[in-house]
């Protein structure tokens, strides 16, 4: 009897961060990561934070018809994929974190809206995870009519 007692919670905890990672508006977070989404919806414009376990945001995207990001050569770094498709990746300035790197890149959506994504990361190694982390996000088609699209 101690056993299910003490497996109901964890079952519970469990099935919430399954259905954290589905929510409408926000593309599909990769599968076997702890990341819960932070959704909020103003305006027909979605902005999405992964958040870890401690509450630190791993990335963000904001999903829109346009976006207030506009991409100059000069800061190109690296190009990489998310969802299957090339992206740029822009080096962008933190001010007030000169230790932090930091980058953001554009994906056009199949249904005409953008998708502005961000990272930033401490070390050369957590922007490599964070960069990888992002390439496997899923924007399916049902998710953005899922948005309302």
């Amino acid at each position: 009897m101690k056993k299910t007692a003490f497996c109901l919670p964890i079952l519970l905890l469990a099935a919430s961060a399954a259905q954290a990672q589905d929510v409408p508006g926000c593309p599909q977070l990769p599968t076997g990561t702890d990341l819960i989404w932070e959704h909020r919806n103003t305006n027909g414009s979605d902005f999405c934070r992964a958040l870890r376990v401690d509450g630190t945001e791993a990335f963000g995207v904001y999903i829109a018809n346009d976006s207030p990001f506009e991409p100059k050569r000069g800061n190109r770094e690296e190009e990489g994929r998310v969802d299957g498709r090339e992206v740029q990746w822009y080096r962008a300035e933190l001010v007030t974190k000169p230790d932090i790197e930091a980058r953001e890149t554009l994906l056009e959506l199949d249904d005409g809206r953008v998708a502005h994504i961000w990272l930033q990361a401490r070390s050369g190694d957590q922007l490599r995870k964070a960069l990888n982390l992002t390439g496997q996000l899923h924007f399916g088609r049902d998710r953005q009519v899922a948005a309302g699209q």
